[in-house]
């Protein structure tokens, strides 16, 4: 019997890992798309991860950016992939937040920028944006109040001069500006240029931007399952990404709270209202 269980104990530490019970990583992507469009994204990078670490990975949708960073807290999220903005704000609140990895964007760069958008055929300028309806996604989207009050601004305008309100998903800012329901709207650059074949133009944009993040939650996971996530995505062959959501195939590089200096120096403190002002 001894010699059993001894052999039963050497067997299973020589096994390749597999997913216990316990085993189970939650995470929030944000709500920048629709469910189904977000979760074929996601789908080949968490069954990498899956295969590669031995874990089963569930994704927590939400509708809100709040409702993820309050999940985070609260300690029902491991992971969540955020833009600087909600990153900045949950770091603020829980400071075991941690950056593993940033995503590149198509050009190589780990960095984005936000569009304030309008169709082509309107030949709009942001100085134009004044009492007229712009399109936003959510208050706590770097690429919502934040990005496109400061675009306005730039140009002489604000967003207090204008009507606002909050769609929640980027592709339905892009459609409802496209469909006239909006002069103006704000989005993520990237996306913006998927509809530029539809009529849609950018008419200002920001600076670069930290690429959005996948941030782990210190007080769920432990060091050494954090280091192992980081390594993971950091060694996936081009060729195995190449599949992967067009967000998140072009590579990582190491994420650092110290990435964040400059986007530290925007006014990601003040008060953004939570609410449409129409």
């Amino acid at each position: 019997m001894h010699k059993v269980i001894a052999f039963l104990a050497a067997l299973l530490f020589t096994l390749p890992p597999v997913a216990f019970a316990g085993d189970i990583l939650r995470f929030a992507p944000l709500p920048m798309e629709s469910p189904e469009t977000v979760a074929s994204q996601w789908k080949p990078l968490l069954e990498y991860l899956e295969k590669s670490l031995g874990v089963r990975v569930q994704i927590d949708h939400s509708t809100e950016y709040q409702e993820i960073l309050d999940k985070f807290v609260a300690g029902r999220l491991d992971l969540a992939y955020l833009g600087p903005l909600p990153y900045l704000r949950l770091k603020d609140r829980f400071p075991a937040a941690q950056p593993l990895v940033i995503f590149r964007e198509k050009t190589g760069e780990p960095a984005y920028t936000c569009a304030l958008i309008a169709t082509a055929e309107s030949e709009l300028r942001p100085g134009q944006l004044k009492d007229h309806k712009i399109a936003l996604t959510q208050h706590l989207s770097t690429c919502g109040y934040l990005s496109v009050d400061g675009l306005l601004q730039q140009a002489g305008s604000s967003l207090k001069e204008n009507r606002y309100r909050y769609l929640g998903q980027h592709d339905e800012v892009a459609l409802a500006v496209l469909r006239g329901e909006f002069a103006a709207g704000g989005v993520k650059t990237a996306i913006a240029r998927k509809y530029a074949r539809l009529g849609l133009v950018v008419i200002a944009e920001t600076s670069p931007l930290p690429g959005l993040a996948l941030v782990a939650n210190g007080n769920t996971l432990s060091a050494e399952r954090i280091a192992q996530i980081r390594q993971t995505l950091l060694d996936v062959a081009p060729a195995v990404r190449e599949h992967w959501g067009d967000n998140i195939r072009y590579g990582v590089i190491p994420g650092h709270d110290e990435d964040y200096a400059g986007a530290r120096q925007l006014p990601y403190k003040s008060s953004i209202p939570e609410r449409s002002n129409f």
